[in-house]
């Protein structure tokens, strides 16, 4: 599976600590392998109309992407679960 990431992304994923960058790229692995691992806790946003889904980089975090198609799938942004979720893409 193909991972593209947005500026956003790239941006926010600059600014997190190190010992998150490692559990994001540690998530990033198993989602490559299986989008819906458990640990993942692989969820659709609401309103489903926006293709929009999360995946858990650890508690806190959570990065918000979109599937394009079979194998490629787009990396929104990351960020603190509170403020991720109250994001209007």
């Amino acid at each position: 599976m193909e991972i593209i990431v947005t500026a956003e992304f790239t941006a926010r994923y600059k600014k997190l600590p190190t010992v998150i960058k490692r559990k994001a790229e540690k998530q990033e692995k198993l989602f490559r392998e299986n989008p819906y691992h458990p640990s993942l806790r692989t969820e659709k946003l609401e309103p489903q109309g926006r293709q929009m889904w999360s995946l858990r980089v650890d508690r806190k975090h959570r990065i918000i992407f979109r599937f394009i198609d079979k194998n490629n799938v787009l990396f929104l942004t990351i960020g603190p679960h509170d403020w991720i979720y109250k994001i209007n893409f």
